[in-house]
């Protein structure tokens, strides 16, 4: 299987660069995993597809405003870090640019030096690991001084920080949005609980390797970036309860599912506990506990893609971004929506 069997042509006019002014205003491509039948609709007609008894599994972590833009204590000069990985209460991992600028011992000030850090040592990858100084709560510091780390295909600036978190986000740690959930609006999730639908919540804080490409041609030979998850007794308890039931586990992205399926044993009961996953879904993997998934349209050649043509069949996808593309739907993180079933 090559990395290049999952290329498609994206006219670049079709990566959304701002999201809509209603969340759930986006498209949703309804794909039938077993037919592969496609029906164009809006999000909000995502009740007409979930059936009283299924468990909607959300994904709550929440985006930290994780890019820093500070100053060399000796030379003034300029430097931006992204927070990737805390690693102690004070010391994060972090990519630097520019990197070289910034060895052992090099030290840092941003704003108005309210906030100080070291580099204390350089990891996998070049990373570095840098020690904050500071007084007061380290989370209100950075989200005074922080900005929201997009995408890289995303060039405007974000007017409202919000809008790159989903509504029922809860625990901070992730360097980016679980997109899938950003279509949804308390109003949507209040009706989804009004048609007998659960919803559990998980928490996989999402890394920046999620939009790392692909560079080997051989896809089992890619190394998957590893996330921090957690998933709570009872929210185990009342996923075990759905399926037991008879009922369709549905994940909210590619993060709910990679979650549940580390979770899951081989008969498909979800585990409760945390730890680190570095899951990689591609075509030929058997899913243990998901039976349909929310997702956005994802990148050529990227892991995410991989995912999904693991859950629907690669033909299928391929031939439903076809239409995605011919049919002008809004790609990548503030894009429309895909249900596979």
């Amino acid at each position: 299987m090559k990395t290049s069997d999952f290329y498609y042509d994206l006219p670049q006019e079709l990566i959304a660069q701002d999201p809509l002014k209603k969340r759930s205003d986006s498209r949703l491509m309804h794909l039938d995993r077993k037919t592969g039948q496609i029906c164009h609709q809006h999000f909000t007609d995502i009740l007409r597809w979930l059936h009283p008894g299924d468990c909607l599994v959300i994904n709550d972590t929440k985006v930290i405003p994780a890019r820093l833009f500070g100053r060399k204590e000796d030379t003034d000069a300029h430097i931006e870090i992204l927070l990737l990985k805390r690693r102690d209460k004070d010391v994060w991992e972090t990519l630097v640019k520019p990197g070289k600028k910034a060895k052992p011992g090099t030290k840092l000030i941003f704003g108005d030096g309210r906030l100080k850090g070291e580099v204390i040592d350089i990891v996998e990858e070049g990373n570095r690991l840098i020690r904050f100084t500071y007084e007061g709560i380290f989370e209100e510091i950075l989200d005074s001084l922080g900005e929201m780390p997009l995408p890289p295909y995303i060039t405007h600036k974000l007017e409202d920080k919000n809008r790159y978190q989903t509504v029922y986000a809860k625990h901070d740690g992730s360097a980016a949005a679980p997109t899938a959930g950003l279509h949804f609006t308390e109003e949507l999730l209040e009706q989804v609980k009004a048609k007998g639908v659960s919803i559990a919540h998980v928490t996989l804080h999402v890394g920046l390797g999620t939009f790392r490409p692909v560079k080997v041609e051989d896809v089992t030979q890619h190394h998957m970036h590893s996330e921090f998850y957690v998933v709570e007794e009872e929210q185990a308890r009342l996923i075990n309860e759905t399926k037991a039931a008879g009922g369709r586990i549905i994940s909210v992205g590619t993060t709910s599912c990679r979650t549940l399926e580390s979770a899951g044993d081989e008969t498909g009961v979800v585990k409760a506990g945390s730890g680190w996953t570095d899951i990689f879904i591609y075509p030929g993997y058997r899913f243990k506990v998901i039976d349909g998934l929310i997702t956005n349209f994802h990148l050529p050649e990227s892991t995410l893609l991989m995912l999904v043509s693991a859950l629907a069949g690669k033909d299928t996808i391929m031939k439903a971004y076809e239409e995605a593309v011919k049919e002008r739907y809004r790609f990548f993180s503030f894009g429309d929506a895909m249900f596979i079933d």
